[in-house]
Formats: structure tokens, C-alpha cells, sequence
């Protein structure tokens, strides 16, 4: 119990203070997550609204591929892009291999299927709606693609946020592509890993408290957007 208790009041003051190895970490952290959450909202949400929208042959077995995806191991992700990016890989002359960009890419994988099947489900619902009078007006496809993400923003935010809180607790593989490397690519999560087995606690809670308050934040921020934009519709 006393080792608790100091673990916490070190873990607390390494958070008030700043320190700079958890300040960094962190900042890492959010750029990877970040990276990787806006360039999959632009695979994701005009997928979702395509398979909205378009009736073709494979549709529905796209969509089914895209929930199945959603529960999809993180760890099969990251050897898979850890094949293809190693030396002896197809992509390893980019050499992209533990270096932010790889693990950009495996969380993008991740988190893509998640948030296309959330968007297509609201998408959807509001493709019912507006069925008969976006095909009244004679609109065209990309038109009616952008009228129903336009229309259905603030629900694309909890999509998002679905990916974005899946992306920043990741560990499984972007420890694979990434490697944990120091002042490289270790984030929050393969940080919390590697002090735990150390047996470093006060630094392990500090990275948690820190990755608790990220999340909560965002969600906060999400919240706030989609008030104020209800507010300003009155």
C-alpha cells in the first residue's frame, strides 16, 4: 500500500511539473493519433457515404467485410504492415520500418473499418430521408456524397471520436511496426508497457493519468462542438 501511494504522489507530481520525457511522449502520441485520425476520416467517411448512397453488385459484401474488420486484432495488423515494410518486404525500400509513419499507417488500418461502419450506420438513416428529394433535384453522385456528409457532420464526429479513442490506446501494433524506440516512437501506451515491466509505477501512472486526460478532453471538445452547433441553429 505504501508503494501505491507513492507511485501516486510521484506519478502526480511528474504530471504537474511537466516533466519532459512524459511532455514528449505525449506530444507523440497525439501527432501519430492525430495523423492517423484525419487521413482516415477521408478513407472512412467517403466510403461511408458511398455505400450509402451507390447500389452495387458487391455492396453488401463490402459492408459486411467493414464489421467484420471492426473487430479485426490490432496485433495481426501490425505484423501484416511489419511484413510489407520490413527489408525484405515489398515496401521495405521505403524504409519506413519503426518510424512514426509505420505506426501512422497501422492505426490507420485499425481504426478505418471502425468508422466507416459507424458513418454508413447514420449515413444511412439519413440517406432515407433524403432519397426522394436528392433524386428530385437530379443531382449528381458527388453531390449527393457531400449533401449527406455536410448534413450528417455531427454524427461523423462520433465516429471520429470512436477512432480516435481506439487509435491513441492502441499498443499491440504499433509496438510491432513502431519497436518502442526512445526519443523515436515510443507513445503513451507502448511507454505504459515498457515501465510496467520495469517496474517503474510513478512513471507508468503519470503516462496513464496523462492518456485518461487526453481522452476525456477530446471527448469534452466533441461535446462542445456538437452543443455549439445545436445552439447555433436557434
Amino acid at each position: 500500500m505504501v508503494d501505491l501511494w507513492q507511485g501516486l504522489s510521484q506519478a502526480f507530481w511528474l504530471v504537474v511539473t511537466l516533466d519532459a520525457e512524459l511532455a514528449e511522449i505525449a506530444l507523440r502520441s497525439l501527432q501519430v493519433t492525430f495523423t492517423a485520425l484525419a487521413l482516415g476520416c477521408l478513407i472512412a467517411m467517403p466510403l461511408a457515404a458511398l455505400l450509402a448512397v451507390r447500389r452495387f453488385r458487391w455492396r453488401r459484401t463490402v459492408i459486411a467485410v467493414l464489421n467484420a474488420l471492426m473487430g479485426l486484432p490490432p496485433v495481426v495488423v501490425g505484423l501484416v504492415v511489419y511484413v510489407l515494410l520490413s527489408r525484405s518486404g515489398p515496401l521495405g525500400v521505403l524504409g519506413l520500418l519503426f518510424t512514426p509513419t509505420a505506426m501512422i499507417i497501422a492505426q490507420m488500418i485499425v481504426i478505418v473499418p471502425l468508422m466507416a461502419s459507424i458513418a454508413h450506420q447514420s449515413l444511412r438513416d439519413l440517406w432515407a430521408e433524403y432519397h426522394d428529394l436528392l433524386i428530385s433535384m437530379n443531382v449528381t453522385q458527388s453531390q449527393k456524397i457531400k449533401t449527406l456528409l455536410w448534413d450528417a457532420r455531427r454524427a461523423l464526429l462520433t465516429a471520429a471520436l470512436a477512432g480516435f479513442g481506439r487509435g491513441i490506446g492502441e499498443v499491440g501494433a504499433i509496438m510491432i511496426v513502431g519497436g518502442n524506440i526512445d526519443h523515436v516512437t515510443r507513445v503513451l501506451t507502448t511507454a505504459i508497457a515498457l515501465e510496467t515491466g520495469k517496474g517503474e509505477f510513478a512513471l507508468a501512472l503519470a503516462l496513464g493519468f496523462v492518456l485518461i486526460a487526453l481522452t476525456i478532453l477530446v471527448n469534452l471538445l466533441i461535446h462542445w462542438l456538437g452543443q455549439t452547433e445545436r445552439e447555433g441553429r436557434w
